[in-house]
């Protein structure tokens, strides 16, 4: 039998959220036009004390930072496009209509894979697509499954009977979290 045993001897970082991603690119002005048109994100100023080709994009709460390097295929072994895989590396972004986004998808003419997560009655759709550097992105509808923290004093998930689980306590990261979604349920508009 196997069992969980919470080990928290150290308390978080006092993090406060996702602030922005930074990817090399090959061309800056070609990858800034792929996430402001296809994602809709907005151009936004960098610091002018910056000695390198970027830019600096935001929407949705995150920012992507764009490092142009032209030699980026010099530091990847893989000079063909990788196959889109959803197992891989990905940037997620939620949306409400994933049947919109596979049709401006087909569209534009870009290649994307789908695929769908069932849990407890619950159902994700999933869409897969790269960017121009080969960056996967991900599409989905994942507010379908609620977040649950495994730790908390509010929740007690399903574990199946060869697992045992800790008592809950509630520590700071499941506070944080459950005030977090509290929040953002509160902003939900319609």
């Amino acid at each position: 039998m196997m069992e969980i045993e919470e080990v928290n001897n150290y308390e978080a970082l006092p993090l406060l959220s996702l602030n922005h991603v930074s990817l090399l690119c090959r061309s800056v002005s070609e990858s800034a036009r792929f996430y402001e048109q296809v994602l809709g994100f907005v151009l936004i100023k960098r610091p002018s004390s910056f000695k390198f080709n970027g830019a600096w994009l935001y929407n949705y709460g995150i920012g992507v930072h764009l490092i142009e390097n032209p030699s980026i295929d010099d530091f990847d072994t893989i000079i063909e496009p990788r196959p889109i895989n959803p197992k891989d590396n990905h940037i997620s972004f939620q949306c409400n209509d994933v049947g919109l986004v596979k049709g401006r998808l087909e569209g534009m003419g870009m290649k994307y894979v789908t695929a769908v997560v069932e849990d407890e009655g619950n159902r994700v759709e999933q869409v897969f697509f790269h960017d121009p550097d080969g960056y996967m992105i991900e599409l989905c509808n994942c507010e379908n499954i609620p977040i649950i923290p495994l730790a908390s004093c509010s929740f007690k998930p399903r574990l199946s009977n060869s697992i045992k689980a800790a008592p809950a306590r509630c520590g700071f990261m499941e506070n944080a979290m459950m005030e977090s979604l509290s929040m953002e349920m509160l902003n939900i508009s319609f």
